[in-house]
């Protein structure tokens, strides 16, 4: 059905504005639709298989006859009038001639022309050792490239683990292998990984093998780069390393540089304290000191700054964080010749995990350690290189051949994970990067099920398809946690975050998942909405005062003003007594138009707050700490486009509240599903696996990010390009990219990353 009754008037999906699909939508489920035939209730579907179309709330299959008047063409007139929140044509209800705007992309299949073949398999395995036919008949099967693998042990071996290609099965076979077919004293075995899970479920592993018990893999020396030489640091020095001098939280690391940031007057809500720790985790990962920092920007300055402070506070205070763990062994070999000297008999096999993500300090350590021996195994693939940002650098397994000169390179080239449609999908978005280390996935089934193209209006549209495919796939059978939804950056889910909060689908977010409504810049423009219904609020006055200029000591002047003048504390604002007169007749200014808000809708409200009040002003002169990792102007946009779902400010008001709440708790209640949607950052999701994925917001400023594209930086674009790959191999069975129309209120263009699959894109 195409038509349907809404407000006592005749809509037609033909008719309808592209913007206000949406809205139909909304009012469907609020049972605010009905049938012009049998007058029953109807709402839209917003799917990716079918086209827009209204169904029967209780007989999904019953389908009544349009009621739609025929008009001559010549009778078709191009004025409309703005109606129930809707534009429809002036002076009738449906026309004959559907207006451009109105189209409907129905979904595309990206169709590789490389057919799926049997000589793919992995080749057949001859002359293979006793102890590797033991792990066949325990169920460990090995193809020809993860034998080999397993069975060069001595010397330098670089191991390029391609997406879904068993690796953790090479690492636990080749241990085991080394300890029971070449009888190698399992304390010489050092087994690093990049979590502590990861090294645990090793360990399982290799129990579960032939010959293997728990007194001989307990004396492998397994663990995370952290865990593994700060035991060498308790060992050597325990007084100094004892963990009560540890700084295990982030709000302990958090409280020192803000007491550092008031001596060159930073306001805690103006700078990004989170960000510039991270910057100096950068800096001590990369083995920069605070005297070797060049800044690049004002920004740069002030973290160097807090950098130089935060470790003069720690050397005082006699304490240390977890990067001092590595620094504080490189420091402690470096200074120690004959020590490192035992250590590099001690240890004589290593055993490295995720290879492409190791940074500065953590490959100079295996360097030292291994100087003596050279028996090196480095495991992993420079296409799932995406964490730059912690100092990891891809480099370090590109030039492995160069610091290991002897080193052999064996490539497992099997994915084992994804279907033939999704890994040749894969393989043709990643071959256009230029630093890389070449190599071609193979599958090892195809299912017939191509990865899909689909095509919402914006990042609302796009929520509502993504939840009605899954709620149409778990009807058929499947389960929530066959599902993944993964985006680019946290600021980029709250739509879809939304949508499944609103539905009765059980989902699961990062530990570290910031609510939307919790964002600096976005909890600021919502003070200002807050203050013009609730001018006493302290609360909301004091997230305002950053993008004013104002210093947090204004609170008590306005407090006392608003007792001596008889008035609320935002009138009072208008009789600070400030340095320049210019800055009064501002302020003065501000009280008027924040005052004038709560007879605006809510986006006029943000609009005002915007350009008329100063908030870019502020944007701009805050400087482009934010834009480390999204830019802050960015969060009003999507602020923007939420907006545009609420009638009045208290409504928007009371989402936002409510949906910072449901992040708390949908937070809170991670451990107790066992079952559910995961919702999560590509980077997140690494190393993890899901039948169906959902890749949202494939458009260039999503991904490729914005700062990558704005600073031309080729290297950015490359990682951006991974972070992609990495997206689309999590994949098992089902691949979705969507490909929003507009994003933020603007026209998207599909990602460039997408490029190469156009040829091989059917409708």
């Amino acid at each position: 059905m195409k038509t349907a009754h809404y407000q006592n008037q005749l809509i037609s999906i033909e008719q309808l504005d592209r913007e206000d699909f949406q809205k139909i939508y909304n009012a469907g489920k609020n049972g605010e639709l009905s049938c012009p035939a049998c007058q029953e209730k109807v709402r839209l579907y917003l799917g990716i298989n079918n086209s827009p179309h209204f169904f029967h709330i209780n007989s999904v299959e019953k389908e009544c006859q349009d009621v739609m008047p025929i008009l001559r063409s010549e009778e078709v007139k191009e004025h409309f009038i703005e109606q129930n929140g809707f534009r429809m044509p002036k002076g009738r209800t449906i026309v004959e001639e559907p207006k451009p705007n109105t189209v409907f992309i129905k979904k595309k299949m990206i169709t590789s022309e490389i057919p799926f073949s049997l000589k793919n398999m992995p080749a057949l395995k001859i002359n293979q050792p006793i102890y590797l036919k033991n792990l066949e008949e325990f169920g460990v099967q090995l193809d020809e490239s993860q034998s080999a693998a397993v069975m060069r042990t001595e010397g330098a071996l670089l191991v390029l683990a391609g997406a879904g290609s068993g690796k953790t099965r090479v690492l636990t076979a080749r241990t085991a292998y080394m300890l029971e077919n070449n009888n190698i004293d399992p304390r010489s075995i050092m087994l690093v990984t990049f979590t502590s899970k990861a090294a645990n479920e090793m360990k399982s592993r290799l129990l579960t093998y032939p010959q293997m018990n728990k007194a001989k893999v307990s004396q492998l020396v397994t663990g995370t780069f952290h865990s593994i030489f700060y035991r060498i640091l308790l060992f050597h020095a325990r007084d100094k390393w004892n963990t009560d001098r540890l700084l295990k939280k982030e709000w302990q690391r958090d409280k020192i540089l803000k007491e550092a940031g008031k001596e060159i007057d930073l306001s805690e809500k103006e700078f990004a304290y989170d960000l510039a720790l991270q910057q100096i985790g950068f800096w001590k990962n990369s083995l920069i000191l605070p005297h070797e920092v060049q800044p690049a920007s004002d920004w740069d300055e002030k973290a160097a700054f807090l950098y130089r402070k935060y470790e003069e506070y720690k050397a005082n205070a006699d304490m240390f964080d977890f990067d001092d763990m590595l620094i504080g062994c490189y420091q402690l070999f470096l200074a120690s010749p004959q020590l490192l000297e035992q250590y590099q008999e001690r240890f004589c096999y290593f055993l490295i995990d995720e290879f492409q993500d190791v940074n500065k300090v953590q490959y100079e350590l295996i360097k030292l350690l291994s100087g003596k021996h050279q028996n090196v195994c480095a495991v992993g693939d420079d296409d799932q290189s995406i964490y730059s940002f912690r100092g990891s650098d891809p480099g370090y397994l590109l030039s492995f051949e160069e610091d290991f000169p002897d080193a052999k390179v064996i490539t497992l080239d099997q994915n084992y994970r994804s279907s033939h449609e999704i890994v040749t999908t894969a393989n043709q978005i990643i071959r256009l990067n230029k630093t890389r280390k070449i190599k071609k996935m193979k599958a090892q089934f195809s299912n017939g099920v191509a990865p899909v193209l689909f095509y919402p209006h914006d990042e609302e549209e796009e929520a509502t398809m993504i939840v009605t495919d899954i709620q149409e796939k778990i009807s058929m059978g499947a389960l929530p946690s066959d599902f993944a939804i993964l985006f680019r950056t946290h600021a980029g889910s709250r739509a879809i975050f939304e949508r499944l909060a609103n539905s009765n689908l059980p989902f699961i977010i990062d530990s570290d998942a910031e609510s939307f409504y919790d964002r600096r810049i976005v909890k600021s423009i919502l003070a200002f909405l807050k203050l013009s219904l609730n001018e006493d609020d302290t609360h909301a006055f004091s997230d305002i005062l950053p993008s004013l200029f104002l210093k947090q000591s204004a609170i008590n002047d306005c407090k006392a003003n608003s007792i001596l003048n008889d008035c609320s504390i935002l009138e009072a604002m208008g009789h600070l007594k400030l340095t320049h007169k210019f800055q009064e007749k501002k302020v003065k200014k501000v009280v008027d138009l924040t005052r004038r808000l709560k007879y605006s809708s809510p986006s006029a409200a943000i609009e005002t707050i915007e350009k008329e009040i100063g908030f870019q002003d502020f944007l701009k002169k805050r400087g482009d700490e934010a834009s480390k990792l999204e830019k802050g102007s960015d969060d009003i946009k999507d602020l923007k486009v939420a907006a545009k779902n609420f009638d009045s400010i208290n409504a928007l008001l009371d989402h936002a509240s409510h949906m910072s709440s449901m992040n708390k708790e949908i937070k809170n209640m991670r451990k107790h599903f066992s079952d559910a949607i995961t919702l999560s950052t590509i980077h997140r999701a690494k190393g993890l696996e899901y039948n169906t994925v959902y890749i949202i917001g494939t458009v260039d400023g999503s991904i490729p990010h914005d700062y990558a594209l704005n600073n031309a930086d080729y290297a950015a674009i490359e990682e951006e390009r991974r972070l992609l790959y990495v997206a689309v191999t999590r994949a098992k069975e089902q691949l979705y990219l969507s490909l929003p129309e507009k994003r933020r209120g603007k026209k998207a263009k599909s990602s460039r990353f997408l490029a190469p699959l156009k040829k091989e894109v059917k409708s």
